[in-house]
């Protein structure tokens, strides 16, 4: 397996690739991060479920995209925080995506949450990556 210089952005490419080819699930490598986007999009409506399967360094994150009919429900996604380039929000800087129709994925100090969430708690953070 190669070695990936950003996880996160792997994960997302991989869950958009998935969608786009209609696949049924995909797999990651795991990590906690990716477990909590993974919570968020599920929550959000995008995942139908995702599981951690197998133990230690060889775990990996199954995931099964959600589709209405034969759409996705992703319609596409852009990683926005990466590690070349950090980008950092206050509550009040925290985008909306396509007027509340997309969510944003924010890392603040609470943990991984959606950006309608960090701002109901008036808490800013890394902006990681919006989802439509």
């Amino acid at each position: 397996m190669a070695v990936v210089s950003d996880p996160i952005s792997d994960f997302l490419s991989r869950f958009k690739n998935a969608t786009m080819a209609h696949k049924e699930d995909f797999t990651a490598p795991y990590s906690k991060t990716k477990e909590e986007i993974a919570r968020i999009l599920k929550e959000e409506g995008y995942l139908w479920s995702f599981e951690k399967v197998g133990e230690g360094p060889r775990a990996e994150l199954r995931a099964k995209p959600r589709y209405a009919g034969n759409t996705p429900a992703l319609k596409n996604l852009k990683r926005v925080s990466r590690p070349g380039l950090r980008r950092y929000v206050g509550c009040e800087d925290i985008p909306k995506v396509l007027g509340g129709m997309g969510i944003a994925i924010v890392s603040t100090p609470r943990g991984i949450m959606a950006g309608h969430t960090a701002r109901k708690h008036n808490l800013g953070g890394e902006l990681l990556a919006l989802v439509w």
